[in-house]
C-alpha cells in the first residue's frame, strides 16, 4: 500500500482509508456490523497496508470507537496507526452533550480516548458546522485539545465552504490551530464540492478525504442488501439522471471485465480533488475490491462518458436542526 502526504502536514497516510460507520452495533442501525463480523474486516484492512481509520463518537453511540480502535490496537503498535474520530451529534438527551461548544468538545475527546484505549487521536474532526456556537469558542477549544496532546491535527466535515473558510480564518487571526483536513461526500452522483470546497482546499493545501464513493451503495448496482433496506440516506439518490449514470458505470464495468463498484471507486480514487478516499466495507472481500479499484486508471473517454450526464443538485449538508434534536432519540 502506497502512502501519501496529508495536505501540507508531515503526516503520511495510506492512499486508502477505511471509513468505519458500518462497524459497531446493529442496535444502532440495522445495517451496522457487530464486533464478530467487524474484526475480520479490520484485520484484513490492516494486513493490506491501510493505516488510516476514520471513526466518530456518534457511530453506534460510542461502540464504533470501542470496536475499531481496541481491535486495531490489539493487532499492531499505536504509532503505526493513524486514527481519526469526530464529535458534534447528540450522544445523549443532555442538551450540552451535542454541538461544538467548549463543554461538549472537551468532554467528548476524553470520552472518545477512553473508549478507544489510547492517549491521543491523530485527527480530531468536527462532524458538522454548529450555528448555535460562536466559531471563536469552537476553534479555541480545538486548539486547546491539540496543545494538550490529545489530538495531533484537526479537521472538519460536511459543511459549506464559506463556513469552513471562516472557521480557519478565525483560527489564523487568533494564532490557534487550523484545520488540515476536510471530509466530504464525493461520487459520480454527488460532485457539488467541486465548485467551492475542493478548490479552496487545493489553494490552502488542505487534505481532502472523501466518503461514500458508491453513493451510499447506489452505484454498486445491487438490491436488497442490509444497507439498502435500512439506510434512509439512499433517498438522496435515484432520479432519472442518477439511473443513467449508474447505467454508464455498469457499461464501463462490463467493458473492463470488472464490477460497477470497481469503476465508481476508480473514478473517485483517480480524482485530483481527493487526497485519500475513505472506503466502506461489509466484508474483507469488499476491502479487496476497493484496493483493486484504486489501481484502475480510467482513460479520458471513459471519464467523460461517466461524467457527462451530471447536473447541479442540492447540496447535502448534514446539519439539520430537526434531525439534530432527534438524533439521540432515533438511535
Amino acid at each position: 500500500m502506497d502512502h501519501v502526504r496529508f495536505g501540507r502536514t508531515g503526516l503520511k497516510v495510506s492512499k486508502l482509508g477505511l471509513g468505519t460507520m458500518s462497524i459497531g452495533s446493529t442496535a444502532w442501525k440495522g445495517w451496522v456490523l457487530n464486533r464478530d463480523r467487524s474484526v475480520p474486516i479490520l484485520k484484513h484492512a490492516l494486513d493490506a497496508g491501510i493505516n488510516f481509520y476514520d471513526m466518530a463518537d456518534w457511530y453506534s453511540t460510542g461502540v464504533n470507537e470501542e470496536v475499531v480502535a481496541q481491535t486495531l490496537l490489539g493487532l499492531t503498535a499505536r504509532d503505526r496507526l493513524v486514527l481519526a474520530t469526530k464529535a458534534f451529534y447528540a450522544m445523549s438527551d443532555d442538551p450540552n452533550d451535542q454541538g461544538l461548544g467548549r463543554k461538549h468538545l472537551l468532554s467528548s475527546i476524553d470520552k472518545s480516548l477512553k473508549r478507544m484505549g489510547t492517549d491521543y487521536v491523530d485527527l480530531y474532526i468536527v462532524h458538522a458546522f454548529d450555528p448555535d456556537t460562536p466559531i471563536e469558542e469552537t476553534m479555541e477549544a480545538l486548539h486547546d485539545i491539540v496543545k494538550s496532546g490529545k489530538a495531533r491535527y484537526i479537521g472538519a466535515s460536511t459543511m459549506y465552504a464559506w463556513q469552513f473558510a471562516k472557521m480557519n480564518h478565525i483560527a489564523e487571526l487568533n494564532g490557534w490551530t487550523r484545520f488540515v483536513n476536510m471530509q466530504c461526500q464525493y461520487s459520480l452522483l454527488y460532485r457539488e464540492e467541486e465548485r467551492e470546497m475542493m478548490p479552496y482546499c487545493q489553494d490552502e493545501g488542505i487534505a481532502v478525504t472523501s466518503f461514500s464513493p458508491l453513493a451510499r451503495g447506489y452505484l454498486a448496482n445491487v438490491v436488497n442488501t442490509a444497507r439498502t433496506e435500512h439506510d434512509i440516506y439512499l433517498s438522496w439518490f435515484g432520479d432519472g439522471i442518477d439511473v443513467e449514470i449508474a447505467r454508464r458505470v455498469g457499461e464501463v464495468a462490463k467493458a473492463r471485465g470488472v464490477t460497477p463498484p470497481h469503476i465508481a471507486m476508480a473514478w473517485v480514487a483517480g480524482s485530483s480533488n481527493v487526497t485519500v478516499p475513505l472506503i466502506g466495507a461489509d466484508s474483507p472481500e469488499q476491502v479487496e475490491v476497493a484496493i483493486a479499484a484504486s489501481a484502475i486508471v480510467l482513460d479520458d473517454s471513459e471519464k467523460a462518458f461517466l461524467e457527462e450526464p451530471y447536473r447541479p443538485r442540492d447540496m447535502i449538508n448534514d446539519y439539520n436542526p430537526v434531525r439534530r434534536s432527534r438524533a439521540y432519540q432515533s438511535n
